[in-house]
């Protein structure tokens, strides 16, 4: 039986070094109108203002960086419905090699078209009917390149958690943290460094409604595998979490929870006219949760992380516009 090598805060703190210079240092935004709703005092840390639009730039740098040269030169293959199809291929501009993304049919446009734009060769499959993991392994096998899963793999889940050591670091302490949740790379990242830097904090995982395949895992104590979930939140349209990402979520994290569409387009909606932002919904699932829990949060300072801001432009207009 393998034992699986899980990362630790140290493996986020050398992240943190790693993609130094490369990734945006995001800003932390406040809003009054939503601490006055909530009673709360709410600290948005807004990845939907990193490279590409996603923390996931964090997680794929970092796992690319440390490629050798006979890796670099073959290249990286991945699958993503976007956020992380585009962190790889720019990363792998960034660090000059050639990559290969395997995307879903139904990926936002928008996505695609940047992740051909930072030169990936996209291979397109059926979400619905085809693997993108074997599609991914069979790639990487017949071209002997390197393959960097989305989420299961501890270089990009101490990346990822480089964007919570961050927020810690401008706020101090947090009475509660509000993640989203996929695969889990970003949790369960965002987890080894609430678990140093605020060790208090209540950390919560948040993932939509009709793909609740986290929260079943969570409280069954085994990873749970569903069909791919019907739901605005592309971003979150996961099947299961990941060998090592379920570990460290069970581990660390103290519940998962859901939100509706209906809720992350209202969290949209709040997010462009109040606070002038573009997020996702995968973006909103956070504060999703938190307006759900309300009352529960007074006087608490919270943290929120806004995941991403891919999302497009037609598309979001048409959301947000619904009776609005």
């Amino acid at each position: 039986m393998t034992t699986l090598s899980l990362p630790a805060f140290d493996d986020v703190v050398a992240a943190a070094k790693r993609i130094e210079g490369f990734a945006h240092r995001t800003p932390v935004l406040t809003s009054r109108t939503i601490n006055e709703e909530l009673g709360a005092q709410l600290f948005f840390k807004c990845e939907n203002l990193q490279r590409m639009g996603a923390f996931k730039f964090r997680g794929a740098f970092n796992a690319l960086s440390k490629f050798d040269e006979g890796q670099r030169r073959r290249g990286v293959v991945s699958f993503s419905s976007g956020n992380h199809a585009q962190a790889v291929a720019l990363s792998a501009r960034l660090l000059g090699m050639p990559a290969t993304i395997v995307m879903p049919h139904d990926a936002p446009a928008v996505k695609v078209a940047a992740t051909k734009g930072y030169g990936g060769n996209v291979v397109i499959y059926d979400r619905y009917k085809d693997d993108r993991e074997q599609i991914g392994r069979e790639l990487a096998d017949k071209h002997g390149l390197t393959l960097i899963p989305p989420y299961d793999h501890p270089d990009v889940i101490a990346g990822q958690g480089t964007a919570a050591k961050e927020l810690f670091e401008e706020v101090g302490p947090l009475d509660a943290f509000f993640v989203p949740l996929g695969g889990g790379g970003l949790l369960s990242g965002s987890a080894l460094s609430t678990r140093a830097l605020s060790p208090d904090c209540t950390l919560y995982g948040i993932e939509p409604e009709t793909g609740n395949d986290g929260q079943q895992s969570f409280r069954s104590g085994k990873i749970v595998h569903i069909d791919t979930p019907k739901t605005i939140a592309d971003g979150a349209q996961t099947q299961h979490l990941g060998e090592h990402t379920f570990p460290i979520i069970r581990r660390d994290v103290d519940d998962v929870l859901t939100a509706s569409d209906a809720e992350l387009v209202e969290c949209m909606r709040f997010f462009a006219s109040r606070m002038k932002l573009v997020v996702e919904p995968t973006g909103c699932l956070g504060l999703a949760a938190a307006r759900r829990m309300g009352a529960a949060l007074k006087g608490k300072r919270v943290g929120v992380l806004v995941s991403g801001g891919n999302v497009d432009i037609q598309k979001f207009a048409e959301l947000v516009t619904i009776n609005g």
